[in-house]
């Protein structure tokens, strides 16, 4: 199994009630995500962290194989939830890793 973990900032200038908006409809497009794309083994976005965490929200997915992270990555699903997150975030950090 392959688990593949993203996290972002919030873009600056971004309100605390603007952040919550996203927040909300980031979480929900990306989970959402699990109903369409049949590679995805189990995924879930945090986006209540503790204030101990250097960044601002969390995806932490589980696929198979790299095959199937690439599928999934290529997906035009993905592509338009990942507009959706990249229009509000910045200093995107990705671990990807076998376990």
């Amino acid at each position: 199994m392959l688990r593949h973990i993203v996290a972002w900032d919030w873009k600056d200038g971004l309100t605390e009630d603007e952040k919550r908006e996203h927040a909300k409809t980031i979480q929900s497009e990306i989970e959402a995500l699990v109903q369409c794309i049949d590679e995805i083994v189990e995924l879930h976005v945090h986006v209540d962290l503790l204030p101990s965490s250097n960044r601002d929200i969390m995806l932490d997915s589980l696929f198979e194989d790299e095959a199937a992270l690439a599928a999934y990555q290529v997906h035009p699903a993905h592509q338009r939830a990942a507009r959706i997150v990249k229009a509000v975030t910045q200093d995107r950090v990705c671990l990807d890793y076998f376990e």
